[in-house]
């Protein structure tokens, strides 16, 4: 089976815990999206917000990682999200996240992201919570994620190579 790239969106709280906890949860812990997605799949977390429901606007790619395996699995939460209905069950998956990934605004990709370009209310898909991305956008959002390193800079100063002796 072919892999794919799926971008979830979720407040940026939230996808802390998800990322502490080694998991991926869509769509208020919904079961059908995370069926979809396979074991090696890309999966980025795009954040509008810091925090559900009045947080502070954020618009940044949150994190990213690999589909761990084929297990969709579910838990419960306890007393604290109890409601009407009983104890919160959400749906999760395994994921491999990139613990060395730093959050990127989404702003300076909207001209070159295929879901995005050309495309003035690229927003509105978002409100379904989970879309399936191409390999282009999500390569695109991998390096925009990467931490910078010193070989990045042109003006670093580079320590001259060690030269040896042959004997």
């Amino acid at each position: 089976m072919p892999i794919r790239f799926w971008l979830g969106v979720v407040q940026r709280e939230h996808v802390l815990r998800g990322v502490a906890g080694g998991f991926a949860q869509v769509n208020h812990g919904a079961k059908a999206p995370l069926v979809r997605m396979g074991a090696a799949d890309g999966f980025v977390y795009y954040s509008p917000k810091t925090a559900y429901p009045d947080g502070e606007p954020l618009k940044e790619f949150t994190a990213i990682g690999r589909i761990a395996d084929d297990d969709v699995f579910q838990v419960t939460q306890g007393p604290a999200m109890q409601g009407p209905a009983g104890d919160f069950k959400p749906w999760r998956r395994r994921v491999e996240w990139e613990h060395d990934a730093v959050s990127a605004p989404i702003r300076p990709l909207l001209a070159v992201l295929d879901f995005t370009r050309d495309d003035p209310n690229w927003g509105y898909q978002l409100r379904r919570g989970l879309i399936e991305i191409s390999r282009h956008d999500f390569d695109l959002i991998r390096r925009q994620m990467r931490r910078p390193s010193p070989d990045d800079d042109p003006h670093a100063k580079r320590r001259p190579a060690r030269a040896t002796m042959a004997r």
